[in-house]
């Protein structure tokens, strides 16, 4: 039961990581604004060594909110969160008489929020490069369930410093670009810190109706987190986990600023994490 808590948290990684913005400023009164539902479902995780074992079909679903908001040309303001979150846990059978063992449960409940600031040192530039300081905020919800091993939330207040780069350029006919971002995490309550980075590469279609990115993020930790038996200590929820992860994302305009978006996310190496792909779809604004 220990190594099916610890997997869940790191699933909150996965959507953060993928709603990132790049090094691109907005721009003053410019806005990005994407309501999207994210889930993933999976009977099957990395142990703490890499390797795989089963466990008891778990799910969770987010209804998350990203926004990009240009309050200078210099300065972004995000949000990114987790308006809803379900969390879930099927019944645990005894294979010999089928019984149930554990009831499955299942806990809905606001996730975690975070709260961002992002600073262009040379918006106009070929290369651009932008610094983002992320608070994540607890707001999601810990302990729930008979058994206190559904959450919504990691319960620990986190500060992520990010540094982004990238370069827009022509391929043959159609636009393009290339990005890329390092960042430490500093984590509290006992958690491990982490140190994250990822590459990303996009093509414009259809007249630049049609964007499709791939996207390689992984998080690796400094292994310096508190450790211990008891799984309903929330000191140890996603502790010292780990991943790497590949991408595929497509967005269509439908008109200028209104469009819809479909992504897949999955883990090719992990320690401490689900081991099953992570979908979303989504509708966005894009306000230029």
């Amino acid at each position: 039961m220990k190594k099916i808590i610890f997997s869940i948290a790191i699933l909150f990684a996965f959507n953060v990581t993928l709603q990132a913005g790049g090094p691109w400023a907005k721009g003053k009164g410019k806005a990005y604004i994407k309501l999207s539902e994210w889930w993933t479902v999976f009977d099957q995780h990395y142990t703490d060594v890499g390797l795989l074992d089963p466990n008891v079909t778990t799910g969770i679903y987010n209804t998350a909110l990203y926004l990009e908001y240009g309050l200078t040309d210099k300065v972004t303001t995000i949000i990114n969160g987790a308006l809803f979150s379900r969390n879930y846990m099927n019944n645990v059978k005894s294979r010999t008489t089928q019984e149930n063992i554990i009831d499955g449960e299942a806990l809905n409940s606001i996730g975690d929020i975070d709260l961002g600031v992002k600073y262009s040192f040379n918006k106009n530039s070929k290369v651009p490069i932008s610094l983002s300081v992320i608070l994540g905020l607890p707001t999601g919800t810990i302990g729930g369930g008979t058994q206190g091993n559904l959450q919504t939330g990691d319960g620990e207040f986190n500060q992520l410093v990010q540094l982004d780069f990238g370069s827009g350029f022509q391929l043959g006919q159609s636009a393009s670009y290339f990005s890329g971002y390092v960042g430490v995490n500093n984590r509290t309550q006992g958690y491990s810190e982490e140190f994250r980075y990822g590459i990303e590469f996009g093509l414009g279609l259809i007249q630049n109706k049609l964007w499709v990115s791939g996207k390689l993020n992984a998080v690796e930790s400094f292994k310096n987190g508190d450790t211990a038996e008891t799984v309903t200590s929330t000191s140890i929820f996603a502790n010292n986990s780990e991943f790497v992860s590949l991408a595929l994302e497509a967005s269509y305009y439908v008109t200028k600023n209104i469009g819809i978006s479909a992504s897949v996310a999955s883990a090719v190496r992990g320690e401490i994490i689900a081991a099953a792909p992570a979908y979303s779809i989504g509708l966005f604004m894009d306000i230029k």
